[in-house]
């Protein structure tokens, strides 16, 4: 069981076995991407509509921007190994930073934005081999 804190401006702290990690949450209360341990994930309220392209955050082979954002930095490049963790992509929206964290260990197999980039949601920036 995690104990969430909201901190402010789409923010909230996770508490969890002692642990504190960040969630940083933004759109509407009826599609909300949340963004939370290097994933992100799309959180619908109940007879929300949302498109097959909004439902795919990322998967196990592509990481994707969790909404419009600009690139600011890209950490990696083809042919990288990475370890779980590693942040690969920094993005900036809603005047925050968002790292795209490597979900697994693995080799970067291409690198699909740059710095000053303009991405959207559901669309990938690192494909994983």
């Amino acid at each position: 069981m995690a104990d969430i804190t909201p901190l402010g401006n789409g923010v909230f702290r996770v508490s969890s076995r002692g642990a504190h990690q960040l969630a940083w949450a933004a759109g509407p209360s009826s599609a909300r991407w949340v963004f939370f341990d290097g994933r992100v994930y799309l959180v619908a309220s109940a007879g929300a509509e949302t498109t097959g392209a909004a439902r795919v955050a990322h998967d196990d082979m592509a990481l994707a921007s969790p909404m419009p954002a600009t690139v600011i930095g890209v950490k990696v490049a083809a042919g990288d190994s990475i370890t779980r963790g590693d942040v690969l992509i920094v993005l900036e929206a809603m005047k925050m930073e968002l790292p795209i964290v490597a979900p697994r260990d693995g080799r970067i197999r291409s690198v699909m934005c740059k710095p000053g980039e303009l991405v959207q949601p559901g669309l990938a920036l690192v494909e994983l081999e």
